[in-house]
């Protein structure tokens, strides 16, 4: 069996994101793991060059200015990105620069791939998620944030990325998916606020007009981590790769994740979660397969 990684980057360290973790929190699982460098502004080609490992490909891109509608960009990469994985890999492993892996899934990740390598009907592999807000040690865990994703997809080139490179279709139909024990943990969120505000801006980019942008910039000083509608403190371990980061963190939020902003449609729905572990009515981006 062959598992190829593949991601999209650009302008990583002005944006700060956690490429070179969410790169390596992969790599043992891998056989190749394929970066897609887009045409940055700072020094992101040279952070992905000090990632040591011969499994490393990375490979130039410009990205297309015009693709600007919501997020188009990022899908029309991610599947430029995917074109590349070698042509007799089994399945491939997509991560975003933002999203790490626990290596304690590692096995649990290796034992699905291999269960599902010959049922051809199993498009790919769903995984839970995490997302992490403000800082290290708070997670949404409301409707807003979505709670599951495809993440490893079947070598089959007919697989296209969807919107904003959230998930993937098959010839515009959604993949059929195994549920698997394994989560990604989602670090987007976690700046500092004027770091927050300042990816904002940039990313924001990829979605809105230059009028829209201009328009946000004038609104927002620092970002303002005190929208949200429901939080809950992290008690577990994050992925031993974001240790340093994590212990370099130069900024703290005291969030109060006992109050709870909600309409009462979605206040009903949310504790209907919490007592059964279902979310029901909501969207989703895949099949399971039974």
């Amino acid at each position: 069996m062959k598992i190829s990684g593949f991601t999209i980057i650009k302008n990583a360290v002005i944006n700060d994101y956690p490429v070179v973790e969410s790169i390596t929190s992969i790599l043992p699982l891998v056989d190749e793991m394929i970066v897609l460098a887009g045409d940055s502004s700072d020094s992101t080609r040279a952070l992905l060059e000090s990632i040591k490992s011969n499994k490393m490909k990375i490979i130039d891109s410009i990205w297309d200015p015009a693709l600007r509608t919501g997020g188009q960009v990022l899908a029309v990469e991610t599947d430029k990105a995917f074109q590349l994985v070698a042509a007799d890999s089994d399945w491939a492993f997509y991560i975003q620069a933002d999203e790490v892996l626990h290596e304690k899934y590692h096995l649990a990740i290796k034992e699905a791939c291999l269960e599902y390598k010959n049922e051809q009907q199993v498009e790919g592999l769903l995984f839970n998620y995490l997302h992490f807000y403000g800082t290290y040690d708070y997670v949404g865990d409301s409707r807003r944030w979505y709670n599951k994703e495809i993440r490893i997809i079947r070598n089959n080139k007919s697989i296209r990325s969807y919107k904003d490179a959230q998930g993937f279709r098959k010839n515009g139909k959604k993949l059929k998916v195994k549920q698997i024990d394994a989560c990604i943990y989602h670090y987007g969120w976690v700046k500092s606020p004027l770091l927050m505000k300042n990816k904002l801006e940039r990313v924001g980019a990829l979605w809105h007009s230059d009028e829209t942008m201009n328009m946000k910039k004038r609104e927002l000083e620092l970002f303002n981590f005190d929208d949200f509608d429901s939080l809950a403190l992290f008690p577990n371990t994050h992925p031993e790769v974001m240790k340093p980061r994590i212990k370099n963190t130069n900024w703290s939020l005291n969030i109060d994740t006992s109050r709870k902003r909600f309409k009462w449609k979605d206040r009903i729905l949310y504790y209907v979660e919490k007592a059964t572990g279902k979310r029901l009515f909501s969207f989703k981006n895949y099949k399971l397969v039974k």
